[in-house]
C-alpha cells in the first residue's frame, strides 16, 4: 500500500501591504465610486482620460483608488494592530488626497484634457468640493477598516 498526503487547504492572508492596501483601496474606491454616481460626477472622472462617460469614470476611480490605497497600506504598516488609528489614520489620508488630488491635480488635469478654463477651479471650495471631502474621508475610513481586516485584525 502506498501512503498519499493530502494538503490540508489553508487560509493564509498576504502580508504585502501593497497588495492589501490596493485592496482596501478598491473597497473604498468601491462605495465612494457610489456616492460619486449618486452626485453625477463620474463622468468628470473619465474625463481625466478624455472621455465623458460615467462607466469609464467609474473605472479610472476604481484604478486611482487602488494606487493610493496600495501607497496607504505602505505608509500605515507601523498602525497594524491598532483600529482606533488605522481608521483615524484613513480619514485623515482621505483628506490629503482631497487637497492634493480633488483640489490640485484634478482640476490642473481636467484643464488639459478636457477644459483649459479648469485651471481657475485649483483650490476652489464649492458645493461640489464639500460632496467631494465627505467621499474622500468615507473612502479613507473604508479603505482602513478594509486595511485592518485584511491585515487579519478584524475580529
Amino acid at each position: 500500500m502506498s501512503a498519499t498526503t493530502l494538503a490540508a487547504p489553508t487560509t493564509a492572508r498576504s502580508d504585502s501591504p501593497v497588495r492589501n492596501g490596493a485592496l482596501a483601496g478598491l473597497a473604498g474606491g468601491a462605495v465612494f465610486g457610489l456616492l460619486m454616481a449618486g452626485a453625477d460626477m463620474l463622468p468628470m472622472v473619465g474625463l481625466l482620460i478624455g472621455v465623458d462617460n460615467a462607466i469609464v469614470g467609474f473605472l479610472v476611480h476604481l484604478v486611482v483608488s487602488a494606487v493610493v490605497g496600495g501607497l496607504f497600506g505602505l505608509l500605515s504598516r507601523g498602525f497594524a494592530d491598532n483600529v482606533f488609528r488605522i481608521y483615524l489614520l484613513g480619514m485623515l489620508y482621505g483628506v490629503a488626497w482631497w487637497l492634493v488630488g480633488a483640489l490640485i491635480i484634478m482640476p490642473l488635469w481636467l484643464s488639459v484634457t478636457a477644459d483649459s478654463a479648469m485651471s481657475d477651479m485649483v483650490f476652489v471650495v464649492g458645493n461640489m468640493q464639500w460632496l467631494s471631502l465627505f467621499g474622500h474621508v468615507f473612502f479613507g475610513l473604508v479603505t482602513g477598516m478594509s486595511l485592518h481586516a485584511l491585515r487579519g485584525h478584524a475580529r
